[in-house]
């Protein structure tokens, strides 16, 4: 059995009190979908931020001066926010996982849609670790570690990877909505932005909201 997951990299969050967040351990990946709990949303909400928290250019408003705008103030302004993350496949038969690379970004994960429509190869990292992931005809590989001669690897159909996609889709569709509902419940009079702007991320639609109260 073969499971593709959108994935979103966590950041260390010692000291972080902005709204409540889950105790997960930096350096390991968050699965996005329905079903997280409302702390895991907001360390999702965190992480999506942290990642755009950059300094200000002439492009964009001054930083506020308030902690809650400043800290979110790279995500709503950004034409082109990011996510560190990626989509992460696990192949249960043998126990063999393609993780995100050091070069991925959950922003891009429908570059894989161009890779089972057009062929080609997707690289999501460097030296050490290289993940690949390329088509022969109706075939795609995932090369665990390209630097590796003998990498792990995942090969599928072409037909299941459209399938796995469309599963990720749905995750995110989903995971977008429950962060529309938590942005309502704790970030109040900023829902209708942060909402854009991870719809922005997860190059999707954002849901249709209620006007906030």
């Amino acid at each position: 059995m073969i499971v593709m997951q959108a994935v979103l990299e966590i950041r260390a969050h010692d000291g972080f009190d902005l709204w409540p967040v889950a105790e997960i351990e930096p350096t390991g990946f968050l699965p996005l979908g329905g079903g997280l709990s409302p702390a895991e949303v907001g360390t999702a909400v965190m992480c999506i931020a942290g990642c755009n928290d950059i300094g200000p250019d002439d492009d964009r408003p001054p930083r506020p001066a308030d902690p809650l705008g400043s800290f979110l103030h790279g995500l709503l302004t950004l034409d082109t926010p990011l996510a560190e993350g990626g989509l992460r496949v696990t192949d249960y038969s043998d126990g063999t996982v393609f993780q995100p690379g050091c070069c991925d970004g959950l922003e891009d994960w429908r570059d894989w849609h161009r890779l089972a429509d057009s062929g080609g190869l997707l690289g999501f990292g460097h030296d050490p670790v290289s993940p690949v992931a390329q088509r022969f005809g109706d075939t795609v590989r995932l090369t665990v570690n390209a630097e590796q001669s003998d990498s792990p690897v995942i090969e599928l159909p072409v037909t299941e990877l459209r399938c796995l996609l469309a599963g990720v889709e749905r995750d995110l569709a989903d995971f977008l909505t429950l962060a529309a509902d938590w942005a309502h419940r704790h970030l109040p009079g900023h829902r209708a932005p942060v909402t854009a702007a991870l719809a922005r991320v997860l190059d999707l639609p954002a849901p249709a909201m209620p006007p906030e109260q």
